[in-house]
């Protein structure tokens, strides 16, 4: 019996509950402004996994990698959510949100 998929798949799920949470603390900390940096990151992992040496440290790298890219994609929408309301803002942060535009 082959049990690697049950593990990767239990990795996986691992990977996306803690997507949400660093999600949700980069935002609180440093903003979403720096989305592309995390982009960024998360495909240099996908890229990475391309030269693991074994099948299950490729598996690992990509999915974390895929989970890192998603999460880039949810910085901006986790501003939202915090402007909304539906978050605590930090206020010890300087600077704006991307969401957060000057009134000229």
């Amino acid at each position: 019996m082959n049990l690697i998929g049950v593990y990767l798949s239990f990795f996986m799920l691992f990977a996306i509950g803690i997507g949400f949470l660093w999600v949700i603390k980069l935002e609180y900390y440093l903003g979403a402004q720096i989305w592309k940096g995390v982009l960024v990151f998360g495909l240099l992992l996908s890229a990475g996994s391309l030269f693991m040496p074994t099948f299950v440290s490729s598996a690992v790298v990509g999915i974390f990698g895929g989970s890192v890219v998603w999460g880039a994609t949810e910085l901006p929408d986790q501003a939202e959510r915090v402007q909304k309301g539906h978050f605590p803002t930090n206020p010890n942060r300087s600077g704006q949100s991307p969401g957060e535009e000057e009134s000229a």
